[in-house]
């Protein structure tokens, strides 16, 4: 056995063979580079039949990591291979250079903390020091790339952030909005609070975007008031792990075949919850409280109570008790408590029962005027201020910290919230059978992956929040009339329109110069109103997702040679893609 404890293995290789390999190394690549033979193998194939391989764009403004090391190796072989066989295979290298990674480079760099720093320094500025930060690393990709003995075209390369690329881009968005795929709709969302932006679902399900956190969880009870019912002035409990979600009460819900009970607990109060639950309010209520009714759920549903706090009282058709079939009794006490601009299921009970959306957080994450008392606190500080008060008013049954797994922003790692805001989306629920039917057509190795993996989440595909209220990205190509009064509407896909309405060309399509685009609302017999752009940006990966067609300039350029070559032959990639990158190609 050798000193290490691994037996000794004879390979039948000398110890010694004389061969220095980082020479060895150098010698080849620089043979490679005086013969230029990666680009004889692709120009000596010409009219061969061709292979077309699609690389998935790194973001530039970080160092290439082991990961990268890995299937660098992969994507190397298999065009590789092919071109041994007789086949033409560019291999053109792409630069993924939008988005909150360049944003937060930027921002890390100029020393800025909160986004309304971004505003009074001015757009232009600090998309220059975006732009900076994406280009920073090439060198050094080229460098590593190379010594991996990989043969990638740099030269030709393409960046999200070209014109040539955006316009695609822009040709695609009004492509999906022509065809009903596009729409404006104000939806509870993933909301980074720290980058002051919505996500979409597929982002919260990237490799370590959940992440154990501690987190205060409160029941808290609240009167009904149901005049000549044996319920009037008992307490209904609610559950939750959002405590800050509780001044937006408007609502609560109950299952309409549940059992539920009123009790009467051993401080002479009464409370209503699932029958199922009063085991685990022992604590509270007594090992053995008093039973004083038994209902059945929709003898609760129409009940209004006093909310925990007054902020919204007098609220239209708020703050009765509803019916919702997705109320469980796994965990807390049956009656769930609705804040409808912090749940998506809250919310879609909300405006079935006619109550609308009260929105009371700004863009920060922090409580607006809508709520003086914590005005100005963010949600997460707000936490602890909201459980005194609730103790104070004697409102809080129990106090306790639970740890979960919850969500963080895939780029600046901080817990995200849930919240209703204004989004575009692409519908994706209206194909989604169609790409379940495709997906049989990719062939997947390892094989499960197509009805595993990815096929279970195209299954579940909801539609797709693609706009950031951001500003280094692709713009949404939408312009609207300033004036309510003279409504329209203009979507663009192309240099051409936008020059034929505004009169120039433009050159560089990112904001602030993009926003400068403004004319007349043709339909405006006042003259007045003004069409002006929206402010969001695309989601990133709406761009990378466009890069089959992005990177050869369709339908602008090379049209015959995408349209008999798409889709591609190959793409490899980690199997995090499946919601990522392979995912929004897909979409």
């Amino acid at each position: 056995m050798a000193s290490n404890g691994y037996p000794k293995v004879d390979y039948g290789v000398p110890a010694d063979t004389g061969v220095k390999f980082p020479e060895l190394e150098q010698k080849v690549l620089k043979q490679w580079d005086d013969d230029d033979t990666f680009r004889a193998s692709v120009s000596n194939r010409d009219g061969n039949e061709e292979f077309v391989f699609y690389d998935g764009p790194p973001f530039a403004n970080g160092l290439p990591h082991y990961g990268h090391l890995l299937t660098g190796y992969v994507k190397d072989l298999v065009p590789r291979f092919q071109t041994m066989r007789g086949r033409k295979v560019e291999r053109r290298f792409g630069w993924d250079c939008h988005g909150l990674p360049a944003e937060l480079e930027a921002e890390k760099q100029l020393g800025i903390k909160d986004k309304a720093e971004i505003e009074v320094m001015g757009l232009a500025k600090f998309n220059e020091y975006c732009k900076a930060s994406v280009l920073k690393y090439t060198d050094e990709w080229r460098d590593y790339v190379t010594r991996q003995a990989r043969w990638v075209d740099f030269d030709n390369d393409y960046k999200t952030l070209d014109v040539d690329f955006m316009e695609s881009v822009m040709w695609a968005f009004k492509e999906l909005h022509d065809k009903g795929l596009i729409y404006q709709g104000f939806r509870v969302l993933p909301y980074s609070w720290y980058e002051q932006t919505p996500l979409s679902n597929q982002e919260t399900r990237l490799d370590d975007a959940y992440k154990m956190r501690q987190d205060p969880a409160v029941t808290v009870d609240m009167p009904l008031v149901a005049p000549g019912s044996p319920l009037d002035g008992a307490n209904a409990i609610i559950w939750t792990t959002t405590p800050w979600t509780l001044p937006s009460n408007l609502a609560t819900a109950v299952h309409p075949e549940v059992d539920y009970v009123q009790v009467l607990g051993e401080d002479g109060k009464r409370y209503v919850l699932a029958e199922a639950r009063v085991a685990h309010y022992a604590r509270e209520l007594g090992e053995d409280p008093e039973v004083v009714s038994r209902h059945k759920g929709a003898e609760l549903v129409g009940m209004s109570y006093t909310p925990p706090f007054d902020f919204f009282l007098g609220h239209p058709n708020a703050h009765v008790v509803l019916s919702a079939d997705y109320v469980t009794t796994d965990s807390g006490t049956g009656i769930v408590h609705l804040a409808p601009a912090f749940g998506e299921e809250d919310m879609d009970v909300a405006t079935a029962n006619g109550i609308e959306v009260v929105q009371p957080l700004d863009p920060g994450g922090k409580f607006t005027s809508m709520v003086p008392p914590y005005e100005g606190l963010m949600v997460f500080d707000a936490n602890p201020v909201i459980i005194k008060d609730l103790k104070a008013a004697g409102k809080l049954l129990r106090h306790e910290t639970i740890e979960h797994s919850y969500p963080h922003s895939w780029r600046s790692g901080q817990p995200l919230i849930y919240m209703a805001v204004p989004s575009w989306f692409v519908a994706v629920t209206k194909f989604r059978d169609r790409m379940v039917e495709l997906n049989k057509d990719i062939t997947w190795v390892p094989e499960h992956i197509r009805d595993g993996q990815f096929g279970k989440w195209l299954e579940g595909a909801r539609d797709w929040n693609i706009s950031r209220n951001r500003y280094w990205g692709s713009p949404i190509p939408v312009w609207v009339s300033d004036d309510p009064q003279y409504p329209r509407t203009d979507v663009y896909g192309s240099l051409d329109q936008l020059e034929a309405d505004f009169g120039v060309r433009p050159t560089d399509l990112h904001r602030p110069m993009i926003d400068d685009l403004v004319r007349p609302n043709p339909d405006d017999p006042t003259g007045k109103s003004m069409m002006r752009r929206v402010p969001e940006v695309l989601d990133c990966w709406f761009e990378s997702g466009s890069m089959p067609y992005a990177q050869v300039h369709y339908p602008f350029e090379n049209r015959e040679w995408f349209e008999g070559h798409f889709p591609g032959d190959f793409i490899v990639e980690y199997n995090g893609q499946t919601r990522g990158w392979f995912y929004t190609l897909h979409v």
